[in-house]
């Protein structure tokens, strides 16, 4: 018997790391050393206050009960203290504020309340790809904004047509960037909001590795309405979406939140009342640990990530390989030797060098000349690659 599925599961393409873990997994089983270097998925461990006050708190009775839809109230007040504390951002928690399982979660919610099909959608290429499926399943249409390697791997916002930014209905930023590693200055994010209410879009911004890059550069984008009026535009067309997976180690647990416009908030809270669920119990009071702590444990984070950073980096470079200068995030955005795409390049280093990495159409089309290595192993097996690399190519 042949089922009819609906348009909406029929437009869900592939995913790009499963299918790389497929790769992977064959080539370990015919008894290949692969260095998985294709993976966002964090190696590190929550430090032991977050893990202690998780330990206490699965042995509280109240913890096994459902959680409050929004959140715990205790929760939603660490992610608005973190704002103030990290941001110099005020939110207020009962209605600017509500918990999701991680970023992808978020996002979907917001997808799902913003696009209705035929809906311009549009984010800059290459991008992390949960955003193209879920424009396709939302039938909208997507608006690339080409990256400029001449930017800072930043879209050039002034190249976009007047009209066509009157048709979007949603813009989606994600500084750290997430596969080239860029960051967005203050000015980028307040021009974006300028557009919004030009044009009337709301941006949401994919805040997942807040953290981990170079601090004077991390912006949350909304520092930029923060001293705006209490009923300027900007306030209801600009939302958040944080994840606690990177900056904590905490990607197994499922945390994050939604913050910003109260108007967009209310919507995305009913939505998730009927199709989502609430973060764990326990992983909620770990998150407020972790979130009112000083955050001494993520900037030990960035260093981490930033000392592996070098070592993969100048690396390539001694070797003449052409990289990003990226300072955010987990990961090298790195261009194929000449002559050769991002996936020809990618096939090459696993079948000759056994080192996995995501070539650049993983993420759109502008990444067609480049491949994304992360950061997420050993030290000494992150050298290795190195090496192997060098010898192959």
């Amino acid at each position: 018997m042949t089922i009819s599925f609906s348009k909406a599961a029929q437009s869900i393409p592939p995913n790009v790391f499963e299918r790389m873990d497929r790769k992977v997994l064959a080539a370990r089983q015919r008894g290949i050393d692969v260095i998985d270097l294709s993976k966002g998925n964090p190696d590190g461990f929550p430090e032991d206050f977050i893990r202690s006050v998780t330990r206490k708190a699965v042995d509280e009775p109240a913890n096994a009960r459902y959680t409050p839809f929004d959140g715990k109230p205790e929760f939603l007040q660490a992610a608005a203290n973190w704002y103030r504390n990290v941001h110099g951002v005020t939110l207020d928690p009962q209605c600017e504020l509500f918990a999701v399982e991680g970023a992808v979660d978020g996002l979907a919610d917001l997808f799902s309340i913003l696009l209705d099909p035929g809906d311009a959608v549009a984010f800059a290429d290459p991008y992390y790809p949960s955003y193209h499926c879920m424009a396709n399943i939302c039938g909208a249409r997507e608006v690339l904004l080409p990256a400029r390697e001449d930017l800072g791997w930043l879209p050039d916002l002034d190249a976009v047509a007047p009209q066509t930014w009157q048709d979007v209905k949603l813009l989606v930023l994600n500084y750290p960037n997430n596969p080239t590693g860029a960051q967005a200055p203050l000015s980028f994010f307040e021009h974006a909001v300028e557009l919004a209410v030009e044009h009337n879009f709301v941006i949401v911004h994919d805040f997942a590795y807040a953290g981990l890059g170079v601090n004077e550069q991390q912006h949350s984008l909304l520092e930029v309405i923060e001293d705006l009026p209490e009923h300027h535009p900007a306030r209801d067309l600009c939302v958040e979406v944080c994840s606690l997976s990177k900056m904590y180690a905490m990607a197994g647990w499922r945390a994050g939140f939604i913050a910003g416009s109260e108007q967009v908030l209310d919507v995305a809270k009913e939505f998730h009342y009927q199709m989502g669920s609430m973060i764990t119990s326990f992983v909620q009071d770990a998150g407020v640990a972790a979130l009112n702590s000083d955050q001494s444990c993520v900037a030990r984070q960035a260093a981490h990530y930033a000392t592996r950073r070098a070592i993969v980096a100048n690396g390539l470079r001694e070797l003449g390989h052409d990289l990003f200068d990226s300072q955010g995030g987990l990961y090298v955005w790195m261009r194929a030797p000449q002559g050769k795409s991002g996936e020809q390049f990618a096939d090459e280093l696993l079948d000759k060098a056994a080192v996995a990495v995501l070539p650049g159409t993983c993420f759109g089309h502008t990444g067609e000349h480049y491949v994304r290595l992360s950061l997420l192993q050993p030290d000494d097996r992150l050298a290795e690659a190195v090496r192997r690399i060098g010898a192959c190519c």
